[in-house]
């Protein structure tokens, strides 16, 4: 061993000094709270909420357990004790807090215990926590700066029911506890809450229900980043299985381009960019090649580059078995029927190059480029193109040939109109959300920090924090 590698190791924190540090933070982020209560602040809990999932590797039984028997009453501290498998300390062998215990510190510490239990793997525990203790508890208080902690409690309330499996039983809670946020005009847990429900009707397929729901409620303009980009991403979805094509393309491209280009995010964005690669093939586009080779992304997205040659190329034999090729993946990916749609647009750019190769070709001999059936298939197809004005051309029914007819200037029709019109209404819509994200500090006239260069550092912190956003949200 090298007096380097010595020197290295001498310096790693003991797991005691690690416990005592992370501690720190906790109790820091507590104070920060306490700030909020009085200033009515609610970038205080935000940046605590990011604090604590900074340290959310660090905790463990020895951490929750000094801070459930310092902060909590013997209430709480029974049954948090019991589903950590922690013990309960007296007095003397802690020093007990004292001052009241506000109800954000109390949220906070719940919230820190699902942590736990979900990164242990201990659903079932984590499960009855949630539904026996955790959906009382949410309900008992109505304060304005318990909005976000609420929000990040449902979060993960509803990723257990998730994982155990049990989307249906836990829909009734997340729809009555929409009505109440609402009434309450809690717009972070309501927005929270209508994401979450999105994706419970999309997880069970029901798309019908998830589009009835969409029409009945309108997202708060108040809310988190990742809330507002995880609603765009699920808005994109269910228009896409509904065949609305142009407005999912707009909510994939508005999702990915407000979702943090991060590593947190990296799964998020995957999704994000499969869907997009499908919905853009479903318009008729081809993606191009630089997307695919987008760093960190190049293995993910090979299926859906081989896909898109194969309808490029307009093979139904290469597409396939492409088709079968990535069949598991697709499926796990919820993307195989939107895939399958995809048969339809080989053949018609199949047709296409064929249309524009040939001025004269026998329905034969399409058959035997397409790999189609029979002429009558091949027949019925061509004219489908030539009605949805994929081609122009025309059908000797009695000699069996299609006959191309002359190419028209493209300039001479409303398509160059239609690409700029699209274009223009992407760059104001891009203008106008830049304008809408733009924070500014609050007014100076505030009386509850009497330190001006104290106040000053906060107020950095803050808006970087702010910045930031919760980036653990993508999943």
């Amino acid at each position: 061993m090298t007096q380097e590698e010595q020197i290295v190791i001498d310096n790693e924190p003991t797991p005691e000094e690690v416990n005592r540090l992370t501690i720190a933070k906790i109790e820091n982020g507590f104070q920060l709270v306490s700030k909020t209560v009085q200033t009515f602040d609610q970038r205080y809990i935000f940046k605590t909420l990011r604090d604590l999932v900074s340290i959310r590797k660090q905790l463990n039984l020895d951490v929750l357990q000094y801070l459930i028997n310092k902060y909590l009453d013997d209430d709480y501290q029974n049954y948090l004790l019991k589903f950590i498998d922690g013990k309960l300390e007296t007095n003397d062998e802690l020093n007990q807090f004292e001052g009241e215990i506000l109800p954000e510190i109390n949220f906070l510490i719940h919230l820190l215990v699902q942590f736990y239990l979900l990164d242990k793997g201990e659903l079932s525990k984590l499960d009855e926590l949630n539904v026996e203790y955790i959906l009382k508890l949410i309900k008992l208080h109505n304060r304005r700066s318990l909005d976000l902690i609420n929000a990040k409690i449902w979060f993960y309330i509803s990723r257990t029911k998730e994982l155990l499996n049990d989307l249906i039983s836990i829909r009734s809670e997340l729809l009555l506890a929409l009505r109440i946020s609402t009434i309450r005009h809690d717009d972070e847990t309501s927005g929270s809450l209508i994401t979450l429900i999105l994706r419970n009707y999309i997880l069970v397929h029901d798309y019908s229900q998830a589009s009835n729901f969409i029409e009945k409620i309108e997202l708060p303009k108040q809310v988190s980043n990742s809330i507002e980009t995880r609603y765009y991403f699920y808005l994109a979805k269910i228009n896409s299985i509904q065949l609305n094509y142009s407005d999912s393309h707009d909510f994939v491209t508005t999702a990915i381009r407000k979702a943090p280009q991060t590593t947190n995010a990296i799964g998020f964005l995957t999704s994000a960019y499969k869907l997009n690669v499908l919905i853009e093939l479903l318009t008729g586009d081809i993606p191009e090649l630089s997307f695919f080779q987008k760093p960190g992304f190049e293995k993910v997205l090979k299926p859906y580059q081989d896909i898109t040659k194969a309808v490029k190329l307009g093979d139904l034999k290469i597409f396939n078995e492409t088709l079968t090729k990535y069949h598991d993946l697709l499926i796990k990916d919820d993307n195989y029927s939107l895939v399958t749609r995809l048969r339809s647009n080989v053949i018609k750019t199949g047709i296409r190059i064929i249309s524009l190769s040939y001025t004269k070709i026998s329905l034969k001999d399409i058959c035997i480029k397409l790999h189609l059936d029979n002429e009558s298939s091949a027949e019925y197809i061509v004219s489908k193109s030539i009605r949805d004005g994929v081609i122009d051309a025309k059908i000797n029914h009695q000699k069996g040939y299609v006959e191309s007819n002359e190419i028209k200037n493209i300039y001479s029709t409303n398509q160059p109109q239609d690409q700029f019109n699209q274009r223009i209404n992407f760059v104001n819509s891009l203008h106008n959300d830049s304008i809408k994200a733009m924070r500014y500090p609050p007014s100076s006239n505030r009386t509850e920090i009497s330190n001006k260069n104290e106040s000053q550092d906060d107020e950095n912190e803050l808006i970087n924090a702010l910045q930031e956003d919760f980036e653990d949200d993508f999943f």
